[in-house]
């Protein structure tokens, strides 16, 4: 009985710490892409190159008005410089029910969100980050995202 008993607390303890090291990576993963947007928010060019890897890359893909799908990609360098740009309005990306995985040095990240720029709503979408865990922590290798102006949830 001893024995079971035992063997049970290190299947607990052996469970336990998993899960504690999974929400640990999750939450380390969510701080990189949270910091992407306070960078944004504050239009610091600095703080939004920090979050990428040098060969990281944008791509957006969104629908014309005959229904084809289209896709656009760009470079994080000319995303990050207008970041950096004075602009009146603060450009506020708002995501919400995150999802995370993470398999070793590779996560992915699902994040719908919705775009303002100052207090007038622009679009939204989803954002698909592919990061990377690198010896400075978890780096945005891409990001895919898709934009519309309805059907917002």
């Amino acid at each position: 009985m001893h024995r079971f008993k035992f063997l049970l607390f290190v299947i607990i303890l052996i469970f336990s710490k998993q899960i504690v090291m999974a929400q640990s990576q999750d939450a380390a993963v969510r701080a990189s892409v949270d910091k992407l947007f306070d960078g944004m928010r504050s239009g610091d060019s600095s703080v939004v190159r920090s979050v990428f890897i040098p060969q990281s890359t944008l791509t957006s893909v969104s629908t014309n008005a005959k229904d084809s799908v289209m896709t656009h990609v760009s470079k994080t360098d000319d995303f990050v410089a207008a970041v950096g740009k004075p602009h009146t309005e603060k450009w506020d990306e708002r995501i919400y029910d995150v999802k995370i995985s993470v398999d070793g040095p590779m996560a992915i990240v699902w994040a719908p969100y919705k775009f303002y720029r100052g207090e007038t709503f622009s679009h939204c979408g989803v954002n698909v980050f592919t990061m990377i865990k690198t010896k400075s922590g978890w780096k945005i290798n891409s990001i895919t995202d898709t934009r519309r102006k309805t059907d917002c949830l």
